[in-house]
């Protein structure tokens, strides 16, 4: 790759002059020498000193019956540093929509503790590019502008 086109600042940020090529994304290599990416490393929540996953997050709260769309971002808290705070849109025609606490609930039986969301924000539709990928720096902004989750130890 030569670089982003008309884009030098850009390029400069991912192509290092030893010639690798810095996406941005966390993963692990596993014994067999199978790459498996994890995440972005600015989704990665940092959460009283463990490093969550946004991604398996997510996959918890996609299990959800009710879930139509789901993304996890982090949520300023005065104690943890951060907390999961997770988007959620539900789908359309059910009778009885969950409740914030269902939601947690339901994460808290499918992740350890620590990576359940505090937080739940119901959203008609979360905000997406023109190609359907979902806008997460909206969502840190939203969470951001929320302000500090005051917890209870």
């Amino acid at each position: 790759m030569l670089g982003y086109l008309k884009d030098p600042e850009g390029t400069s940020k991912c192509m290092k002059e030893n010639g690798w090529f810095y996406t941005g994304d966390v993963g692990v290599v596993h014994t067999d020498g199978y790459l498996e990416i994890k995440d972005r490393s600015k989704d990665v929540i940092i959460s009283g000193g463990e490093n969550l996953s946004s991604v398996e997050v997510e996959s918890a709260l996609y299990m959800h019956p009710a879930v139509n769309e789901a993304a996890v971002v982090a949520r300023p808290d005065e104690f943890w540093g951060e907390t999961p705070c997770a988007f959620v849109s539900i789908k359309a025609g059910l009778t009885q929509k969950p409740s914030d606490k269902e939601i947690i609930e339901f994460c808290r039986s499918k992740l350890p503790h620590y990576m359940v969301p505090k937080t739940v924000v119901f959203k008609d539709e979360l905000p997406k590019t023109s190609t359907g990928k979902i806008q997460k720096f909206v969502l840190r902004e939203i969470a951001k502008a929320m302000g500090s989750r005051a917890s209870r130890m």
